[in-house]
């Protein structure tokens, strides 16, 4: 393994851990060439996110989002942003309007029916949860301890 493979799997690791100090430490180690690679930019809003800078994350995932335009990655985290900025209805936009890759991951159904649900659209959010549950069970029991889903929380 190379230097700058080992600093980035140490950087995966560290966000894993929420350790963001030590993310950004090894990720700032990297050629600035690798700066810009999809996968070094996926961690770097994933650590923002982590952070709660939700300005930065959001103007770094829709970077990745207009680099990656067939991957749900940025659309996901750009979506994500956006909704805990107080921007749900955008959110649910990017995303419903996204790539047909996002209906792949099981976190775009989960996240649709979260804004669905914060935005008082009942049916729509539990159907969503549904297909999501379906494509990862886990995601069931996360949904009790969501606060976008107290609202329908007793109907899951």
């Amino acid at each position: 393994m190379n230097p700058h493979d080992r600093s980035i799997l140490a950087a995966q690791g560290y966000l894993e851990l929420g350790m963001y100090q030590e993310v950004w430490r090894e990720l700032n180690s990297l050629p600035a060439e690798m700066l810009s690679r999809g996968d070094v930019m996926e961690i770097f809003v994933l650590s923002l996110m982590g952070e709660k800078r939700w300005e930065d994350a959001l103007a770094l995932a829709r970077r990745l989002r207009e680099k990656q335009p067939t991957e749900p990655g940025g659309f996901i985290h750009e979506a994500y942003c956006l909704h805990e900025l107080g921007r749900t209805k955008e959110a649910l936009d990017l995303l419903v309007n996204g790539p047909p890759s996002l209906q792949e991951r099981a976190v775009f159904f989960y996240n649709v029916g979260c804004y669905h649900a914060r935005l008082g659209d009942f049916t729509n959010a539990l159907v969503m949860l549904e297909r999501s549950f379906e494509m990862d069970a886990a995601l069931k029991k996360s949904a009790r301890r969501d606060p976008d889903l107290v609202d329908v929380k007793d109907l899951l």
